[in-house]
């Protein structure tokens, strides 16, 4: 614990992990620049979680690319924002005001915020997922839903990650889906429109396609909320 501290201790260190939760790979250079210091103190800083078992990295061509080591990392350092916020004075987060942030972005391989809460009460309403413990579990009608868009949940179930996690999300205080249903979910969103990466790294859009495709297949209703798209579930 003490030495987990130290390492996310670091106002630098916490500002490159918290650039690494989109789950892309990023160079020290890169980092330097989000954590306000020099490349060369930024390599520091990398050592030091690379050694902590925190990021990874790997060469491609002359540089190095920092990732976080897995899924769960990055599961636990949003669950560990979502408790700070609770207990720190002045840190609460608004209720009336949402950041796109807020409204929709990455948590490593999965949607969050308020448009990955929504998703996640959409299954739930429809019965392709129901609520177990800390879990979710698929059901034969969210079977049929994932093979109609085309996710092999045979394939999914084989995988060594956790299937169907409920992630607490830090800004809305509720559930999202993580685990290999929530990775499967964004990089069908990806691949199909429906939503697409904004110049904020781990900020998403989503596209007009997805406004669509979501509603006609989750019961999702968009509404317009200022220059936000606001997701919220209704019963099909």
């Amino acid at each position: 614990m003490s030495r987990i501290g130290a390492l996310i201790g670091s106002p630098a260190r916490a500002l490159m992990l918290t650039e690494l939760f989109d789950g892309r790979a990023l160079t020290a250079t890169e980092l330097s620049a989000v954590a306000g210091v020099t490349p060369a103190t930024a390599s520091e800083h990398l050592a030091q979680l690379l050694s902590g078992g925190l990021v990874t990295r790997e060469k491609s061509g002359r540089h190095m690319y920092y990732r976080l080591a897995s899924p769960e990392i990055a599961s636990a350092l949003e669950q560990l924002a979502v408790h700070t916020t609770q207990i720190i004075p002045g840190r609460s987060v608004s209720r009336r005001v949402r950041t796109p942030i807020q409204n929709a972005r990455l948590c490593y391989d999965h949607i969050a915020g308020r448009l990955g809460v929504a998703i996640a009460d959409a299954l739930v309403t429809k019965g392709a997922l129901i609520i177990l413990d800390s879990d979710y579990a698929l059901t034969v009608t969210g079977e049929d839903l994932f093979e109609t868009l085309g996710i092999d949940v045979t394939a999914l179930r084989k995988s060594k990650r956790i299937f169907a996690r409920q992630c607490l999300d830090w800004s809305e205080r509720r559930h999202h889906v993580s685990g290999v249903i929530g990775a499967a979910l964004a990089d069908l969103a990806f691949d199909q429109g429906w939503i697409i990466r904004d110049s904020e790294r781990r900020v998403v859009t989503v596209t007009p396609k997805g406004l669509r495709e979501m509603n006609k297949h989750f019961g999702l209703q968009f509404v317009t909320d200022g220059s936000q798209i606001r997701a919220k579930v209704t019963a099909q």
